[in-house]
């Protein structure tokens, strides 16, 4: 039996040490809009109906049960990964952005279908990444 069609990736999780200087950095430096935050959790919306989840570390490793149901725990050690979309014609402004932000860049790629990719990390040192189309084959009716 096969498994029925995902329809997309709808949340990606960082976990963090200092959850107001995290907020700060992917609202301020990102540019990403807060759809919730708790003391726990800040929830940003990432474009195209993903969100970015930044839990505090170890505050999420219970699972939450309510009368709703229940969430199952979780949580992350160690320098994580993500990329966000970004169109080609925005590679070079990201580029310029996060140098004037005073963000170190840790590197560059050209990827074999003609897709660049721009490396960084936040404040706890996850390794994250801007990435136009021509990195995988389904990424084609992105921006």
């Amino acid at each position: 039996m096969s498994a029925p069609p995902i329809a997309g990736l709808l949340e990606t999780a960082l976990y963090v040490d200092d959850m107001a200087r995290s907020a700060g950095f992917f609202r301020d430096v990102i540019g990403l809009t807060v759809m919730l935050e708790t003391g726990r959790l800040t929830a940003f919306d990432a474009g195209h109906g993903g969100v970015l989840l930044v839990f505090a570390r170890g505050e999420s490793t219970a699972d939450m049960v309510s009368d709703r149901g229940t969430v199952a725990g979780h949580d992350g050690r160690g320098p994580l990964h993500m990329a966000f979309a970004i169109a080609e014609q925005d590679y070079d402004a990201w580029r310029a952005h996060l140098t004037a932000a005073d963000v170190p860049l840790r590197g560059e790629m050209r990827w074999p279908a003609g897709g660049r990719s721009l490396y960084f990390e936040d404040p706890d040192g996850h390794v994250l990444e801007v990435a136009t189309p021509g990195l995988w084959a389904n990424d084609g009716d992105r921006p």
